[in-house]
């Protein structure tokens, strides 16, 4: 009986040892290099001001997109701000904004205090659409061309280094 126990016990001794070596030897970077030159198809989001939906028929499709994930209690959000406004003159770019796990209220504020960069804005009060775009967190934007192909995902606000990069790709 006392061979069975000790047996079981190293059984289970070495099972949670080998799950550890696996857990600790998979790479836990946020990356999602994947996407990149995947099709964002199916788009379904939320109107911000009504209760219509966008559909990837009602954006132009000649021209890139950026697709901005942002919300009014973001501080990093109000850092890239800014820039997005900058983007907002450039006329092969339009500007979708979704805004993300936020109170209508206080995302109108924040647009009416910073200016309102968007040529589409969405919501996604539940943060359940932005799972379909690989989105984790605030601000994440993703770049498309007009076939919807991603083309650049940034992670994080928008930089002076990104808005140039970004005016490379669509000029």
């Amino acid at each position: 009986m006392q061979k069975i126990i000790k047996f079981i016990t190293l059984f289970i001794i070495i099972f949670i040892l080998g799950i550890f070596y696996i857990s600790l030897n998979r790479s836990s970077n946020y990356d999602t290099e994947y996407l990149i030159g995947n099709e964002l198809n199916d788009i379904k989001l939320s109107n911000f001001y009504n209760d219509n939906s966008y559909t990837n028929s009602d954006f132009k499709k000649n021209n890139y997109m950026l697709i901005n994930f942002w919300a009014s209690w973001c501080a990093p959000c109000r850092t890239e701000h800014p820039f997005l406004m900058q983007l907002n003159e450039e006329k092969n770019l339009q500007l979708l904004g979704i805004n993300f796990k936020d109170r209508k209220k206080n995302a109108m504020e924040f647009l009416k205090e910073l200016g309102n960069p968007y040529d589409y804005l969405a919501k996604d009060n539940k943060g359940k659409q932005s799972i379909n775009f690989g989105i984790y967190g605030v601000p994440e934007s993703i770049l498309v061309d007009s076939e919807f192909i991603i083309l650049k995902k940034f992670i994080g606000p928008l930089s002076e280094e990104d808005v140039e990069e970004i005016k490379k790709i669509i000029n």
